[in-house]
């Protein structure tokens, strides 16, 4: 029997002997594919019929397979009829064996039923980018492609979620970080309310508001350096915060502790040297008190625990300290070394110790705060030129400061450089000073007048019995009595008394002439 095409018969089946012909439904869909889509990779459309290549495989499987899942493994070999004509072409004897399959299996449906070819479509959205279903890369052939890709996809999909843990992670992070680092800078923390307790905290020179809100941090007095300074900016005396030692509380408010710092009743361990004044307290006018050095640096370096219990270094603590220890240990200078070490032990520190502040640290010892005062004293001391100006002019620089003192108790400061000459001219005849002033040192007595006793009474200091300068300064030496030691208002004066109410004195020659102002200072009222 001759088939359509003119071929030899062919067996009742339609293929050749060994062969067969698998046809396709155009409504059957295979798996993993679409119907009436495009198969990717081939421009062809589904529904078209598709025929094996003529594979023996006799050898693998000993039966005929009509089930679907063996067709699906062997689908590998299938190949479209157009693809089957261009093979057969090249081969030339299948040939004549494609063409009959071909037309054996298209003459097998009416032309009227042929499923149109429908219009390539667009790839429906699909939100495969964000689950890693992306659709496989075009390039293999259609019935490969269209086999179930799910084992290939579940890998990438699995691969997927762990990123997502760890961009949620990072994230996470990210806010910990704000919340930990980034928060306190827009939202300082503050403490509300007064505090409580007491701290003392050091403002060092030079610091700035930052430093100082740092320091305050670190001794738990503010919440944030931050809060501190906003507070700072908003006080309009913000910037006006002085080095030294305060005594503040604990966990303030920062508006408050501007404030605290601003006042001078929280200022502790402040010294305050005036000139004019002596190591030991002395009487004034009246029965008033005025504290000596000595009591002044036991003042500042107390300091009160939180049980309200007071500590301070003892004027006795200080005095002992100056009796026992070197001059050279506490930071006396070489050019008062000499003078320092000949005079009595509880008074050889006099003069030393400069007018001027110093800031000692609440609960400090007696040594420490005592030496901290010399060695803060002598820069100021030797700022006017001391060594210098007294080694030219041929006078020792301690016997200077010893002059320098007595000018500052004996007159104002107007007077100071002609009281410095009249010491001068007497020491060059020599005479003996004569100055109340001297007797009263030792006496701790602030005032001008002495009695006849007193004048009478010896020792070192009584400038009425013996020739020469006191063995030590009788008091804090000022800045403007150093320089009328160091260079004196020239003139032949030997007397001097205070003739003025307002402390100015008149000057003399002549023993004649002295006794004229002396009763011109008598009409005054001066005294």
């Amino acid at each position: 029997m001759t088939g359509r095409h003119g071929r030899p018969d062919a067996p009742e089946n339609g293929t050749p002997s060994g062969r067969r012909i698998v046809k396709m439904s155009a409504t059957t869909q295979r798996p993993g594919v679409r119907a009436g889509r495009p198969v990717a990779g081939r421009g062809q459309t589904a529904g078209r019929p598709v025929v094996a290549r003529p594979v023996d495989r006799s050898a693998d499987r000993p039966g005929d397979h009509g089930d679907a899942e063996t067709e699906r493994h062997y689908a590998s070999a299938w190949l479209r009829p157009e693809q089957i004509a261009r093979d057969a072409a090249d081969a030339g004897a299948e040939t004549d064996v494609a063409g009959t399959a071909f037309g054996a299996y298209a003459t097998d449906r009416p032309a009227e039923r042929r499923d149109p070819e429908p219009e390539p479509a667009e790839p429906e959205a699909d939100p495969g980018w964000l689950l890693g279903d992306d659709p496989p890369a075009p390039g293999g052939d259609a019935l490969t492609e269209a086999l179930p890709q799910g084992r290939e996809e579940r890998p990438r999909r699995r691969l997927l979620w762990p990123g997502i843990a760890v961009l949620l992670v990072v994230v996470l992070a990210g806010g910990v970080f704000f919340a930990r680092d980034l928060l306190p800078i827009v939202f300082p923390p503050d403490y509300d309310g007064p505090g409580t307790g007491r701290v003392v905290v050091e403002v060092s020179g030079g610091s700035s508001t930052r430093e100082i809100g740092e320091q305050l941090v670190a001794d738990d007095v503010v919440a944030s350096a931050r809060s501190f300074g906003d507070a700072a900016e908003d006080n309009p005396n913000g910037r006006g915060i002085q080095p030294g030692f305060y005594e503040l509380r604990r966990q303030m408010s920062s508006a408050g502790a501007v404030e605290a710092l601003l006042d001078p009743a929280t200022r502790v361990g402040r010294l305050e040297i005036r000139s004019g004044v002596q190591l030991d307290d002395t009487v004034g006018a009246g029965e008033s008190t005025v504290p000596g050095v000595l009591s002044l640096i036991s003042r500042a370096t107390c300091t009160v625990d939180d049980a309200g219990a007071e500590r301070c270094a003892s004027v006795a603590d200080l005095r002992a300290v100056m009796a026992d220890t070197d001059p050279a240990e506490l930071g006396v200078p070489t050019w008062a070394l000499d003078g320092v070490r000949r005079a009595e032990p509880a008074r050889r520190l006099e003069g030393l110790l400069a007018p001027g502040t110093v800031d000692l640290a609440p609960g400090i010892g007696a040594r420490e705060a005592l030496e901290q005062v010399v060695r803060a004293s002598v820069p100021r001391l030797e700022a006017s030129g001391l060594v210098q100006e007294a080694e030219a002019r041929g006078v020792p620089p301690y016997d200077a400061l010893i002059v320098a003192s007595l000018a500052e108790r004996e007159g104002v400061a107007a007077d100071f450089g002609k009281v410095a000459q009249v010491i001068y001219n007497r020491l060059a005849v020599p005479m003996r000073l004569q100055f109340d002033s001297t007797v009263n040192y030792p006496l701790d007595r602030q005032t001008l007048l002495t009695s006849p006793f007193d004048r009478a009474r010896p020792g070192p200091y009584n400038t009425y019995l013996n020739l020469g300068l006191t063995p030590t300064p009788i008091g804090a030496v000022s800045p403007e009595a150093l320089a009328a030691a160091l260079e004196p208002t020239p003139g032949p004066w030997v007397y001097f008394v205070k003739c003025q109410t307002d402390g100015i004195s008149c000057f003399a020659v002549a023993p004649e002439e002295h006794d004229a102002n002396r009763r011109l200072a008598q009409e005054r009222g001066v005294y």
